[in-house]
């Protein structure tokens, strides 16, 4: 279904970021991995960036694995270098992300959790089952990208460590942009959907700027600019972060969503209903670059220093 996909350029520039996302649902199990360039949850980096720091000098990876809801796993490790060891593989400490030649995606990590230091080894193969989709700019006019790599993908996630081997639904993207998130786009609200023969993303984004809702089958993807994000129903979290009542999928709304997790910028969401499967994150960057909440956010992360 799709051809294989060298990395895209890594970006550069201080204050200058990239990210590889991935999820995947099966059963009762949900996982997420990110691999980082330029870390959005570093706290290093949002000084950093700001005295001429450079993206790769804080790269990470992040893994999370939740049990119906509960985390079981959290993995999120900051490094001072990222290393391009092929055209199509890109690695951070021991973890990697390959495009193969098949145009399966490969995501492995083989890290500790943070903060307590358990090992974890983990796998996540990803065929994809839709073309991918165009890059296209978030917000009109400010320097931030997104792009649809693998919306829809026949999943397998194996976590030897935790003795799980699953086979589900699968979804592939990439962020980047040339600044600092929170200087000029404050922050977002994603939901991935898969239906039974689809996948819908739909990105609300602040103020007056228009949503993105993309589309992708096994025939086609489609990615529409609507209407400014229309004032949802939101209710506010124990950290303060609002967080919407309800997820969309498309023009259908659904039902209240879970929280896998919650801090005073962020939130991830779960929700499976009808037979459709939601997960969703809100992000407010704004927040994170407050003095306070950088501080709260190194007791979530390992941090690697230069041999």
């Amino acid at each position: 279904m799709s051809e294989p996909c060298p990395l895209p350029r890594l970006p550069e520039a201080a204050g200058a970021y990239r990210w590889f996302y991935a999820d995947v649902s099966a059963g009762p199990f949900s996982a997420v991995c990110i691999f980082m360039l330029g870390s959005l949850f570093s706290p290093r980096y949002s000084a950093a960036a700001r005295r001429g720091g450079r993206p790769a000098e804080h790269s990470a990876v992040n893994f999370a694995l939740y049990h119906e809801g509960t985390r079981e796993a959290w993995v999120l490790s900051e490094y001072p270098e990222a290393r391009v060891e092929a055209p199509g593989r890109l690695a951070i400490g021991r973890s990697s992300l390959t495009y193969a030649d098949d145009g399966a995606v490969r995501m492995e990590v083989v890290d500790w959790t943070a903060p307590w230091g358990r090992p974890v080894r983990a796998r996540l193969l990803l065929e994809p089952l839709t073309p991918a989709g165009e890059e296209v700019t978030l917000a009109p006019e400010l320097p931030h990208y997104w792009r649809a790599l693998a919306p829809r993908a026949r999943a397998r996630l194996e976590v030897e460590t935790l003795g799980v081997a699953v086979e589900g639904l699968g979804y592939h993207d990439t962020n980047h942009g040339e600044e600092l998130l929170g200087e000029r786009l404050s922050g977002w609200h994603w939901t991935r959907t898969h239906r039974a023969d689809s996948t819908v993303v739909d990105y609300h984004l602040p103020g007056r700027f228009p949503a993105l809702r993309l589309t992708a089958s096994a025939a086609a993807v489609s990615c529409a600019r609507g209407p400014t994000s229309e004032r949802r129903s939101t209710y506010v979290s124990s950290w303060g972060l609002r967080i919407p009542e309800r997820l969309d999928a498309g023009p259908a709304p659904l039902g209240e969503p879970r929280l896998l997790e919650s801090s005073p910028f962020y939130a991830r969401l779960e929700l499976r209903e009808r037979g459709l499967d939601s997960l969703g994150e809100v992000a407010d960057f704004r927040r994170f670059h407050s003095p306070f909440i950088r501080w709260m956010a190194h007791f979530r992360t390992r941090v690697e220093h230069a041999a």
